[in-house]
């Protein structure tokens, strides 16, 4: 098992998640974070923290495609370890229904 983060994590970017992981495996994209499955040691300290519920166990039923999306991405993007703030606009796009279609940037963020 392992961690994933999903799509409510875009455009909302919240960073808490990153203060608690005892692993630093989360990693930074332009819009959202993900988690890398091979460094996530499923302590789930993660889950609680995230304000917008975009944490889940990967053993959650339909989360085949957010296992993909945080494996490919964290290959791909640089690790982060330090809180930022997240954009001005969070709380606007929380709980917002299609923001991987509508939204999702493979860009990477800056990282540390």
């Amino acid at each position: 098992m392992t961690y994933v983060v999903t799509d409510n994590c875009i455009k909302c970017k919240y960073m808490d998640c990153i203060e608690v992981c005892p692993v630093d495996c989360f990693y930074e994209g332009e819009n959202m974070l993900v988690i890398h499955p091979d460094e996530c040691i499923d302590c789930g300290v993660c889950e609680p923290e995230c304000p917008a519920d975009a944490i889940k166990p990967d053993t959650e039923p339909g989360l085949d495609k957010w296992l993909q999306v945080n494996s490919e991405y964290a290959e791909k993007w640089p690790n982060i370890t330090a809180k930022k703030e997240p954009p001005a606009d969070a709380k606007t796009f929380d709980g917002e229904t299609g923001k991987f279609e509508k939204y999702f940037s493979p860009e990477p963020g800056e990282g540390d």
